[in-house]
């Protein structure tokens, strides 16, 4: 309807564009077109543009009346053919197709170090890969995951040696990412009382890098139990990683390619003699990208990796989703890039996000203060286990489990995409896990109340009968789900499918509690069961956007 109404105003106004608002009350309409961008062109008054177009426009379908107010040209919907069209569109989707504009995304989630267990800033990067990749298929597009595993660097030598001096040689005796990461902590503690640790982390990675066997062994070893513990908490999280990109494989081929820049004079050496690129021009002043005595920094096997992400994928578009604190990082990768003559880059994006706090404060993973994955999960997992104790008494110990772990992720994953990536903000674990107020659980608990109701009702012929203002309120907010997904897949910006959710379940509880379902006579009766219904499956479609599962019951 929304199109239709931008092709007629097309052809009256003889706009390439047209721009449609929505009212701020429904006693304006459903639709507004603001006659401001025809007033230089027209020059006349944008109230008298508006009033003109009143007189000259043509009902068609689907459309009640056309008036105007002010500088502005309001139309109202048939409520009765667009609630019929909106509801029987949602009881009977149809799957999106690939057309010929649509594009191949590759998305790179969550990236993490082999020296310690995933956190709470990579569970932000892991929900919004996943819900990400979501959008951009519900759009119709083609999308990817792909991680990097930064396995070799000065961190990773840290861990190792810290092992071989003290590990005794054994083998982990808990979840293995956690038992490496024990190592890189206790490396902090010995280094304080002896900083010589600190050069002989360097040596060891400077052994590394000259291929001494013993060396690449032990980081080999304890690289391949980090990665069995990440892809453990992956596959709890849900997040599936097409291809894994690991920097011990990849660190010499972007040294290659660093020094043959060198010798083309696309980089230079500095007086230290490290080899950097000067982009002084571009403002982002000189960055070194290979350290004077040869050792790789993150930046060297980054270059490398995104040219073979490119000839391995020949991707539309390449999405890093990397924290802010990497914003320069990304800017000076891609302009690197382009000096090496990849026009490729050009479509190639850093998608920053903002830190996650605690109550306690900033985590700190060298100190061992941090609350990782894994633990946050088990402790929103017994949160809601709780709550799922206190209201039902005779659930099996199975279905108790089944639903607690599913709850818990919903309140941590909403949780974490509510908020804009770029903003900072503190994760409050008891707030998360409420069944009332905005959080993953509201929204999860208000689909199964309208579940409960279907299965009550059994089966019901759809009716378009709609009297109640918050009814119209629920099938115009249901209308602006399309768009709303195409935007949020436009802007990576899973927040506002976070957003949409929460609006269409407050409007849905709304209802619930103002007028009858099951008791109200047939014809009203089955109109409310159709509006339950296509609220039920968008707030089901939302939430499994947000790679969180809905619950029949809860």
């Amino acid at each position: 309807m929304k199109t239709q109404i931008i092709n007629l105003l097309k052809k009256h106004t003889k706009l390439k564009e047209v721009i449609l608002e929505i009212p701020p009350s429904p006693e304006l309409g459903d639709y507004a077109f603001p006659c401001f961008q025809l007033a230089k062109k027209e020059k006349k008054n944008p109230a008298e543009i508006a009033a003109n177009l009143a007189a000259k426009i043509k009902l068609i379908k689907g459309v009640e009346k056309v008036q105007p107010t002010g500088p502005y040209l309001n139309f109202f919907l048939d409520k009765s053919i667009n609630s019929e069209f909106i509801l029987s569109s949602i009881l009977k989707p149809k799957k999106p197709k690939r057309g010929k504009n649509k594009k191949k995304i590759v998305i790179e989630s969550p990236g993490p170090n082999t020296n310690k267990p995933l956190h709470l800033g990579h569970l932000r990067n892991m929900v919004l890969g996943i819900s990400i990749k979501n959008l951009q298929e519900a759009a119709g597009n083609k999308a990817i995951l792909v991680d990097i595993i930064n396995d070799r660097g000065i961190h990773i030598a840290k861990s190792v040696l810290a092992y071989s001096l003290y590990g005794n040689n054994k083998k982990p005796d808990k979840k293995p990412d956690h038992f490496i990461g024990d190592f890189y902590v206790l490396f902090s503690k010995k280094a304080a009382e002896n900083p010589e640790l600190e050069n002989e982390a360097h040596k060891l990675l400077q052994k590394y890098e000259a291929k001494d066997k013993a060396t690449l062994s032990l980081f080999k070893r304890m690289n391949v139990w980090a990665i069995q513990g990440f892809n453990q908490t992956y596959k709890r999280v849900g997040i599936k990683i097409q291809k894994a990109y690991l920097e011990s494989q990849n660190y010499e081929r972007g040294r290659e390619i660093v020094l043959n820049g060198l010798k083309k004079g696309v980089f230079q050496k500095n007086k230290e003699g490290s080899i950097i690129v000067n982009l002084e021009g571009e403002g982002l002043g000189e960055k070194v990208l290979l350290r004077a005595d040869g050792t790789s920094i993150y930046i060297t096997q980054d270059i490398y990796i995104a040219i073979k992400r490119y000839n391995d994928f020949h991707m539309d578009k390449m999405l890093y989703i990397v924290g802010s604190e990497q914003i320069y990082h990304f800017k000076v990768l891609f302009k690197t890039l382009e000096l090496l003559g990849y026009k490729f880059a050009r479509n190639y994006f850093h998608l920053p996000y903002g830190m996650v706090y605690l109550p306690e404060g900033k985590i700190k993973s060298r100190e061992g203060k941090i609350v990782d994955a894994d633990s946050l999960l088990d402790q929103m997992h017994t949160l809601a286990e709780k709550e799922i104790r206190k209201r039902y008494k005779t659930l099996s110990k199975k279905e108790i489990q089944k639903r607690s772990e599913i709850i818990a992720q919903s309140a941590i994953k909403f949780f974490l995409l509510k908020y804009d990536p770029l903003k900072d903000f503190t994760f409050f674990p008891e707030k998360s896990i409420s069944f009332e107020g905005d959080t993953g659980p509201y929204i999860q608990y208000t689909s199964a109340r309208a579940s409960s109701i279907l299965r009550k009702a059994r089966t019901f012929k759809p009716a378009f009968n709609f009297t109640e203002e918050v009814e119209q309120k629920i099938i115009n907010h249901l209308s602006r789900f399309q768009e709303t997904v195409g935007e949020a897949a436009g802007k990576y910006s899973p927040h506002l499918i976070a957003h949409y959710s929460l609006d269409l379940a407050h409007l849905f509880n709304e209802f619930y509690h103002k007028y009858p379902v099951l008791t109200a006579e047939k014809a009203i009766k089955e109109s409310r069961l159709t509006l339950v219904k296509a609220t039920n499956n968008i707030l089901k479609a939302s939430l499994e956007l947000m790679g969180i599962k809905p619950l029949e019951k809860m």
